[in-house]
């Protein structure tokens, strides 16, 4: 069994800034790339970051320069340094894993799991 646990939402004035963190929990085999997505209303959710398993990470192109994804593998944690941040950025976050663990019979499954998602919100 995967949990994800989200927390530093908030609300933010335009220019400052938010960390976000997850924790993943689990009998992991492995975990690979973790990442950061985000939904506003009436749009698609969309890929923020992503960190693989060597640190290397990339970024949406309206976030880049502002953002910083950083990973804790002995936490199993992923965390979003949002800085200057905008109105625009105004969404639910969600954590996303890709992991491999051990299910409670044993089995080994491979999967995408997601938190439940935590509200940023910048106002002007």
């Amino acid at each position: 069994q995967v949990q994800l646990v989200e927390s530093g939402g908030g609300l933010v004035q335009a220019g400052g800034s938010l960390t976000l963190s997850c924790a993943a929990s689990g009998s992991f085999v492995s975990i690979n790339a973790m990442g950061w997505y985000r939904q506003a209303p009436g749009k698609q959710r969309e890929l923020v970051a992503s960190i693989n398993s060597r640190d290397r990470s990339n970024y949406a192109d309206s976030v880049k320069g502002r953002f910083t994804i950083s990973r804790d593998n002995a936490k199993s944690s992923v965390y979003l340094q949002m800085n200057s941040l905008k109105p625009e950025d105004t969404a639910v976050y969600y954590c996303n894993v890709q992991a491999t663990a051990i299910q409670a019979r044993g089995a080994i499954v491979y999967g995408d799991y997601w938190g439940q998602g935590t509200q940023v919100t910048v106002s002007s």
